[in-house]
């Protein structure tokens, strides 16, 4: 029980966390619009930023696919922690953002 304690104590639960949403390797890197690859510049490497371009979440406020990338960028983006992405469930991203 005091691990238990101690785990939850360590970890919180955002009130504002309303979708815990998993991130998974697509088959095929999906596109990221421009604009987001270069709001994001900044943010985190260049190593990294290849290896999210690979990665993408099924995001409940738009509700389907999308790559990583556009949902680090979204306004509803809160953390990512272990492959999980906490979300706000918002407005989601620009419709410009979510490319076919």
């Amino acid at each position: 029980m005091r691990f238990l304690t101690r785990f939850l104590d360590a970890h919180p639960v955002s009130a504002d966390t309303k979708f815990k949403v998993k991130i998974f390797d697509s088959p095929k890197p999906r596109k990221v619009p421009k604009v987001v690859s270069e709001t994001l510049k900044g943010a985190a490497s260049a190593k990294a930023m290849s290896r999210m371009k690979k990665e993408s979440v099924d995001c409940p406020v738009v509700g389907n696919e999308v790559a990583f990338l556009v949902c680090f960028a979204c306004p509803s983006f809160l953390r990512r922690v272990t492959g999980v992405v906490d979300c706000a469930g918002g407005d989601g991203p620009p419709k410009e953002w979510l490319l076919g």
